[in-house]
């Protein structure tokens, strides 16, 4: 059992000494029993070390690693090319898992054989006031919890919540691990799979105590900016537009303000063009043709990507669009 687990933790972490021994101890205290802990030192100055250590000499089932590239997506890939289970899960130093996470998840792969990865909800942890924004993030996410659903909020933000993930072993040697560039290397992987045909799944329980700092990864590496991500988010989209547009290159845009413009020019670069704009004000004066909203031509004519950030609008969008005979995922897509 031990040289062959049936699932590998994939726990990298840097200068997490105040965190560590409690996203340890919730894997350690596990339901499921037959795994293997893999921790991957990433150029740690203080305590996390010997921390982890201390576990790895009582517990045969935790290895301690070092990669001495910088950053979590070497980490973690370190950690995979050592793993052995047939299942890979993913844990962040910062966080706390549900004790019967590792059950429930390799529960569904076993009697899911057509699904390559399976995600959680998660609890929100604050570290202050001030994280209203990932509070609605959470949320939002949540939600979301079917193959449809997570395939159609693809474009808008990540729909999976990493370190929940668990994924097959042949899903990751087919289709790559993390890879290196300025993108988040996490969104980029779930929007590399999903193009590839993987199906993934979200169990509704939250599993994971998901804990929000000033120095998560997300708040602090430009990795994770609004550039880096509608970058990476619009080199898929056009490679999902080009399978699924029927009237590929040519798409509608949803949002005729200058910031909505400039976000979905960037298809451009890609092949995708736009035909016209779509608005809520009559009149709008740009250098493309512009319908009001209710005067939209009808869906055998046009495909149509909205680019609107505000959560609301989109659910509004989304509720207008079917009543003039367009479906989400064949006739429209919400991108942010």
């Amino acid at each position: 059992m031990i040289n062959k687990p049936k699932i590998s933790v994939i726990l990298p972490f840097f200068n997490a000494d105040k965190t560590i021994g409690r996203a340890i101890k919730s894997i350690a205290s596990q339901s499921f029993s037959d795994f293997e802990c893999i921790l991957i030192d990433n150029n740690s100055t203080d305590e996390s070390c010997k921390i982890a250590e201390q576990f790895t000499e009582t517990d045969k089932r935790f290895k301690l690693i070092s990669e001495k590239r910088q950053g979590v997506m070497f980490a973690s890939n370190a950690g995979w090319e050592v793993s052995k289970g047939i299942y890979i899960a993913r844990m962040d130093a910062d966080d706390w898992s549900h004790p019967d996470r590792l059950k429930m998840q390799s529960d569904f792969l076993d009697y899911n054989p057509n699904y390559g990865a399976v995600a959680t909800q998660v609890n929100h942890i604050s570290h202050s006031e001030f994280t209203g924004g990932m509070a609605r993030f959470v949320e939002w996410s949540n939600a979301i919890i079917s193959y449809e659903e997570i395939l159609n909020n693809q474009f808008i933000e990540l729909p999976i919540v990493n370190p929940t993930a668990m994924w097959r072993r042949e899903t990751a040697e087919q289709n790559g691990m993390y890879l290196h560039g300025d993108f988040p290397e996490d969104y980029e992987m779930w929007l590399r799979w999903l193009n590839a045909g993987v199906k993934i799944k979200k169990l509704n329980t939250k599993l994971l105590n998901w804990h929000d700092s000033d120095n998560r990864l997300s708040r602090t590496d430009q990795i994770y900016s609004d550039r880096s991500f509608y970058n990476i988010k619009t080199k898929y989209l056009a490679l999902w537009l080009k399978k699924h547009n029927p009237f590929h290159p040519k798409v509608a845009v949803w949002g005729a303000s200058r910031i909505s413009r400039k976000r979905a020019q960037l298809l451009e670069i890609h092949g995708i063009e736009i035909c016209c704009y779509i608005d809520t004000k009559r009149n709008r004066q740009i250098d493309h043709e512009v319908y009001y909203y209710e005067d939209i031509p009808s869906p055998d004519k046009i495909f149509v990507l909205t680019y609107i950030k505000q959560k609301e609008a989109r659910d509004e969008i989304r509720e207008f669009l079917p009543q003039k005979g367009f479906k989400e995922g064949k006739n429209f897509m919400l991108i942010s």
